[in-house]
């Protein structure tokens, strides 16, 4: 039986998908890490969401995220033919908009920023927003250095976006009232 432990990351490096290592602090490491914190975070949201449509959403987009770090740590991702599991379509993205503008429609508007508060859930979704935001980042400063798809980065800025959209809509159906700043 194989070890979880390979004893190879003891020197404060760690093996990308093509076999290279990098230090655990390299910007490709960080920001994948960052993409795996986000898919926790919406994990830990998932534990408290009553909605089975939301739900289903929510587990999409874990699966949507571990195409994204598995674009990230391969050097060689756009040389390679890529399994279908790994890309990330426009489509996705235009799904998201579609969710966001049909859950809007329930919501009282907004008239400044909001706390981020409220239910378990859409307290969990605000923070798995925030995570969304600095694996964005992440993503960004990445993108100045090696060529990946584009498609990434507009898919993280619209996933926050409809993270947020989200908790407002569990606060909502929660019974919780928004707090504004």
């Amino acid at each position: 039986m194989a070890k979880i432990y390979t004893r190879k990351g003891d020197d404060g490096t760690t093996g990308l998908f093509d076999g290279t290592r990098v230090g655990k602090d390299d910007v490709r490491v960080d920001a994948t890490g960052d993409v795996d914190e986000t898919n926790a975070a919406i994990g830990a949201a998932r534990a408290f969401v009553q909605d089975k449509d939301l739900d289903a959403l929510l587990m999409s987009i874990q699966s949507d995220l571990f195409a994204v770090g598995a674009q990230l740590a391969d050097p060689k991702y756009a040389t390679r033919k890529a399994k279908a599991k790994t890309q990330i379509s426009g489509e996705k993205i235009t799904s998201f908009e579609k969710v966001m503008d049909r859950y809007e429609g329930e919501l009282p508007p907004l008239k400044g920023f909001i706390l981020p508060c409220g239910t378990p859930s859409a307290a969990l979704l605000h923070l798995a927003r925030t995570v969304s935001r600095r694996a964005e980042r992440k993503i960004v400063a990445l993108a100045r250095k090696v060529k990946f798809d584009p498609l990434v980065v507009k898919y993280m800025n619209r996933l926050s976006d409809l993270l947020f959209v989200l908790a407002r809509v569990e606060n909502l159906r929660g019974g919780e009232q928004q707090i504004d700043w």
